[in-house]
């Protein structure tokens, strides 16, 4: 795999059930992802971005084809091999933020380095949330939490373990419209201080336009691929 290609998936497809009920969920999707793009996944509900996202990431097996990602081989791994592979590698960053209630905020961001067995997670973490400007709310909870200071603490956790690569599934999903738009400058301005990858999935085009590349999805296949800034060039 070339060093400077962080995702190359071939010839995808996800079947989901069996017989009559078989739904083809991805249709052949093959794509290329360069280390440090900013890439946006476009389309309405239902076009299979977010199956995409999942098969990208490890979270979901393909039917057949073959996804080579930051140097693994997520077609030949079980579920057990597909967790190892994305950890260290993949940070992921989702609408309904998805933190553990029980835990604070810095507890939370420690997380992935504590399973990891990185000895100065907690101090690691600490760092990580003041970058994100929650220095001073380390010891809260979630509840304690707006929608906009849970996101920052998803961002955190996503990134202290300097993967080489981002997901971000509608990060601003669940936020007003200001408050999203602080959360991605604050995501992108990290993206560039940390040097990972993003995939972003979204239907909102204003917020795809955010990225140099946009992968517009219909019915399970790629129907749209275009770099933003060669266009603007143009």
């Amino acid at each position: 795999m070339d060093s400077h290609i962080v995702i190359d998936a071939r010839d995808v497809t996800l079947r989901l059930g069996d017989g009559d009920a078989a739904v083809d969920v991805l249709r052949g999707v093959s794509l290329q992802v360069a280390a440090g793009e900013r890439l946006a996944i476009l389309g309405p509900s239902g076009s299979g971005k977010s199956s995409a996202m999942a098969i990208l990431s490890g979270m979901e097996q393909a039917t057949s084809g073959q996804v080579l990602v930051a140097g693994a081989d997520f077609t030949a791994l079980d579920e057990d091999g597909l967790a190892r592979a994305r950890r260290g590698r993949i940070g992921i960053v989702l609408q309904a933020f998805h933190l553990i209630p029980t835990m604070t905020a810095l507890e939370n961001v420690a997380v992935p380095l504590e399973l990891a067995g990185v000895a100065d997670a907690q101090a690691r973490a600490r760092a990580e949330l003041e970058a994100v400007g929650l220095g001073h709310r380390l010891s809260h909870y979630p509840t304690q939490l707006s929608g906009g200071e849970q996101q920052r603490v998803a961002i955190a956790r996503a990134l202290v373990g300097r993967p080489a690569l981002i997901f971000a599934d509608e990060p601003t999903g669940n936020l007003d419209a200001a408050t999203g738009e602080t959360i991605v400058e604050l995501l992108f301005g990290r993206l560039v201080e940390t040097g990972a990858t993003l995939v972003l999935i979204t239907h909102d085009a204003d917020l795809a336009r955010r990225c140099d590349r946009v992968i517009t999805m219909r019915d399970g296949q790629i129907v749209d691929d275009r770099k933003l800034l060669q266009q603007a060039a143009e």
